[in-house]
């Protein structure tokens, strides 16, 4: 029912070779996702996020900057503060211990969040789509 927010396959930074510079939790003035501090079994002091909720700000070294966003309405469990200190893992292990963050949805909302989700099969299928519409 946790959701692992990662970067997707497809993503520029994963896609052309790109060096990551920074990446920052800091979103605005008066929010930082580093400051969540959860607690207890019912998650106390989670910050909440919904579908448009900025996660994380990356800096590559050619001077582009990618928002991440929650993509999912939940509980901001963790995260990831491995990939501060060394932001390589990020591109080299992308869906393990680059992740960058853990986000618990609400309970009746998770069944049909799960169902809206691509396979790995469909979501090669857009790849190739956007791909080929591209190209």
């Amino acid at each position: 029912r946790i959701c692992v927010i990662t970067l997707a396959e497809a993503h520029p930074l994963l896609q052309s070779g790109k060096t990551i510079k920074s990446i920052n939790y800091q979103i605005s003035a008066n929010c930082s996702r580093l400051q969540n501090k959860v607690s207890g079994k019912s998650k106390r002091g989670a910050q909440f996020l919904t579908e448009l909720a900025p996660l994380c700000r990356i800096s590559s070294s050619d001077g582009e900057e990618y928002t991440i966003y929650s993509c999912i309405r939940g509980r901001l469990i963790e995260v990831n503060e491995n990939i501060l200190s060394n932001p390589a893992i990020l591109q080299e292990k992308p869906s393990t211990e680059g992740y960058i963050a853990v986000v618990l949805p609400k309970f009746e909302e998770s069944k049909s969040i799960t169902q809206g989700l691509l396979t790995q099969k469909e979501y090669e299928e857009v790849l190739v789509k956007r791909l080929n519409s591209s190209s």
